[in-house]
């Protein structure tokens, strides 16, 4: 056999030109051992150099040892062109590359099977599983089987993500349900405001299907609770329920995370910036005589507002704090109090807030040298320190 130390290099037959062999390509080895003194020869059919993956016609070489080639006296060395990597070696390496990048991928549905859909990546398949589906080609009343649905695709493009690739395992699996999310987060933009349909209902919030502008789109965000409504919330069941139809704002939106974060309570009034005349115009407070039962509720301190103004005493660029106009309204809004700001800008160095509990509520005149988010901050302070 070979010597260990013999390098080698591929020469053409020296008479190629006139050589017999030419019809019956043969390789023939030399060794530098000298357990072999005459040339073995190998004939190799074209077809065999064919199922190799050598293109063109079958040549003839010789693999020599160095030495060899030194002692035969042979002057230039002609190196044979490279062997084609082999395709599905290239695709393994081309499908890397795909899911390291995040490519989407347009592929053909070639089959199905009991568990998903078998899907053209060049000369591999890999595998899409039922549980990886778009979840809107699957009807929620069960009116089709995935079986059904699977039968109906083979044969149709779909856009997936590679999300595991694996070539020693032979492993090639593939999600729409990532491909459609990224597909759809390219139509949402922050700040917009869309209609939406309540899919679930959580402890922590709400999940909403977005309607999106081209009409067959949809992305599935979360409001979570804090964002239900401007008041305490403790269940959101009692506030939505599937299938409920709502509107809501993107406040944020990672498309790197594919996350998409809603709110309801921004499409309404922030009681903070609520404007304090429309809650309480100077004319309704001589429009009428209260009833004697509402008399008796304007005359009575509305609870905890004595110590929220001794707090925002204690708050840096506020020096007076002054009750001002109060009033009854017409339906409880919370039982718990609450501290409104009016929308207009600080005059004179005043400010108005406004207290309200129950169907009570209570001017609050500041005098102040903050601005109007100044006070804003001090409000949410002191809202913060007492209990």
């Amino acid at each position: 056999m070979w010597a260990s130390n013999a390098s080698m290099a591929l020469v053409t037959c020296p008479s190629r030109a006139a050589c017999a062999c030419t019809s019956s390509p043969s390789i023939s080895f030399f060794s530098q051992s000298n357990s072999y003194s005459s040339t073995e020869s190998l004939i190799v059919r074209r077809a065999s150099w064919r199922r190799a993956g050598i293109a063109g016609p079958a040549r003839v070489l010789r693999v020599m040892a160095t030495a060899d080639l030194e002692k035969s006296g042979a002057g230039a060395v002609e190196a044979e062109e490279p062997v084609k990597i082999d395709r599905k070696t290239a695709d393994w390496q081309k499908a890397q590359k795909v899911m390291e990048d995040g490519t989407i991928h347009r592929g053909r549905v070639d089959a199905c099977n009991s568990g998903g859909l078998l899907v053209r990546f060049g000369s591999l398949q890999g595998f899409l599983p039922f549980s990886q589906m778009d979840s809107g080609r699957i009807p929620k009343d069960g009116s089709k089987a995935l079986a059904e649905i699977a039968k109906e695709l083979v044969g149709d493009l779909v856009s997936v993500k590679m999300i595991e690739v694996n070539e020693s395992e032979r492993r090639l699996i593939f999600s729409e349900r990532q491909a459609v999310l990224e597909e759809n987060l390219r139509l949402v933009e922050e700040g917009s405001v869309y209609n939406g349909k309540v899919n679930s209902v959580t402890d922590f919030g709400a999940f909403v299907d977005l309607a999106l502008p081209d009409g067959t789109s949809s992305v599935s965000g979360l409001v979570h609770i804090s964002e239900l409504s401007w008041d305490p919330v403790r269940n959101p069941r009692d506030l939505l329920e599937e299938g409920q139809m709502v509107r809501v704002k993107v406040i944020q939106l990672d498309k790197e995370r594919k996350r998409l974060a809603l709110s309801i309570k921004q499409l309404e009034t922030d009681p903070l910036l609520e404007t304090l005349d429309t809650l309480m115009p100077v004319q309704t407070q001589v429009a009428s005589e209260p009833i004697e039962q509402d008399a008796e509720l304007i005359g009575t301190s509305l609870p905890g507002l004595e110590q929220i103004c001794e707090e925002l005493l204690n708050e840096e660029g506020i020096t007076g704090v002054t009750l001002g106009r109060t009033r009854l309204e017409k339906r409880v809004v919370s039982q718990d109090l609450e501290l409104w700001l009016a929308n207009a800008p600080v005059e004179g160095g005043k400010f108005s807030l406004l207290a309200r509990a129950g169907r009570q509520v209570q001017e609050v005149q500041l005098n102040t040298s903050l601005d109007r988010e100044g006070i804003k901050e001090a409000v949410q302070r002191v809202i913060g320190r007492v209990p």
